[in-house]
């Protein structure tokens, strides 16, 4: 029972809040909504184009072609 009054008077004291407020509440979810966007996009191209960094790279080339060779098949 303590926990539902506890909510309720966090709602409205949220309520009360935002109603204080010039922005309302849906327009401030709207805008977290439009930055989650924004870091999720954001990071989806910074993955990206560290997974093709890490593709392309030497390294990886020369790891490719060792683990190819027929000596390390024999090994193996």
């Amino acid at each position: 029972m303590r926990l539902f009054l506890a909510v309720a008077v966090l709602m409205l004291a949220l309520v009360a809040y935002t109603e204080a407020q010039d922005d309302t509440l849906e327009a401030k979810l709207n805008k977290i909504k439009d930055q989650f966007t924004e870091m999720g996009s954001n990071l989806a191209d910074h993955l990206s184009t560290t997974f093709r960094n890490v593709q392309d790279s030497d390294t990886i080339e020369s790891i490719k072609t060792i683990l190819k060779s027929e000596t390390f098949r024999q090994l193996y």
